[in-house]
């Protein structure tokens, strides 16, 4: 395609020769002839310099070495040329004939239903959905329009997805809740888990995800939220809206993240609490304790993130510090006995 074409359907202001002609989108450093790139991080300065790519999409204040496509936003312009450049195929409507849907399994217009899949009674799956091999969808489950369930998803019974949901391979929507009651003896009674789960419109769902359903109520997940591999939603949690949950992150019951919260990877959330709406919590933090609003939190447990920063600058000094604090213990205990 055209360079002068690529950025009027990138909508970017172009530096540079518009008849040159790129074929795919690469990262800078494997760029070539042909190649469109993206710099979008200070670190990959010299990178840049060096990159043999015939284009690069960049800020307006970004010396450059080759034609450019100038845009506010590099990133998302990198994303969307990559549609543009390296359109996905589309599977053809139609039911594999391994395929096994149960009386009363409704389907919509175009949808692909791929080998060895199970629909069982009552689920409406919505149109232009497609349903890879070896998944399953529950009775009376619900599945939006234009929806992706990559190979061996489990959708559970009456779980309902909005449109345009993407779930990744061999995750979970829908499994019982992590739900026990002790007994006198000590044993546990499973504590039946008959809610259910409601995911928005937009919501992606990484591989091996699990969101459970609860004892009675609902496990919500809110438009446009974005999860990642090996995340674990508990029973009756309440997810907002444009949050993301980075890989292994666990969110106990009954918790509710509020809309745009960032949980990078491996945080791990209390149960019964709120964290509050634009709250970013970096990688490992544990939170015990509802959060504020605007917060930016760090370490287990959770605290503001620089005044983490200075303990763990601290944290490094202790063995030293121990060794200081020893010897004026000593050097106290002499000037004692000396009367």
């Amino acid at each position: 395609m055209k360079l002068s074409d690529v950025a009027d359907r990138l909508n970017c202001r172009l530096e540079g020769d518009g008849a040159l002609e790129v074929t795919r989108v690469t990262g800078i450093e494997d760029a070539a002839a042909g190649d469109l790139t993206f710099y979008a991080n200070s670190r990959y300065a010299q990178k840049l310099r060096a990159t043999r790519a015939t284009a690069v999409i960049a800020a307006e204040d970004v010396e450059t070495p080759c034609p450019t496509l100038r845009s506010a936003h590099p990133y998302l312009t990198f994303a969307r040329a990559l549609e543009l450049l390296h359109p996905q195929d589309r599977c053809a409507p139609g039911v594999h004939r391994t395929a096994l849907l149960a009386d009363g399994a409704r389907l919509g217009a175009d949808v692909s239903i791929g080998p060895f899949v199970v629909i069982a009674r009552g689920a409406d799956i919505g149109a232009r959905t497609i349903v890879h091999a070896f998944t399953y969808v529950g009775e009376a489950a619900v599945v939006g329009d234009d929806c992706v369930l990559h190979s061996h998803v489990t959708i559970r019974e009456r779980v309902t997805l909005g449109h345009r949901v993407v779930v990744q391979d061999g995750a979970v929507v829908g499994g019982d809740g992590f739900g026990f009651a002790q007994q006198p003896d000590g044993s546990h009674h499973k504590i039946p888990q008959v809610g259910t789960v409601i995911i928005g419109d937009d919501v992606e769902i990484g591989a091996l995800a699990a969101i459970d359903r609860p004892s009675v109520g609902r496990t919500i997940v809110g438009r446009g939220t974005k999860i990642d591999n090996l995340v674990q939603v508990a029973h009756g949690a309440t997810i907002g809206e444009h949050v993301l949950l980075a890989a292994q992150v666990g969110i106990a019951g009954s918790t509710v993240i509020e809309d745009c919260v960032t949980l990078a990877g491996q945080v791990g959330v209390a149960g019964h609490l709120t964290v509050g709406r634009g709250t970013v919590a970096t990688a490992q933090t544990g939170i015990p304790n509802s959060v504020d609003p605007g917060s930016f939190i760090s370490g287990y447990p959770a605290i503001d993130n620089r005044e983490w920063l200075k303990a763990s600058a601290i944290f490094r000094r202790l063995p030293e510090l121990k060794k200081a604090v020893s010897a004026l213990e000593a050097r106290v205990a002499e000037l004692e006995k000396k009367g």
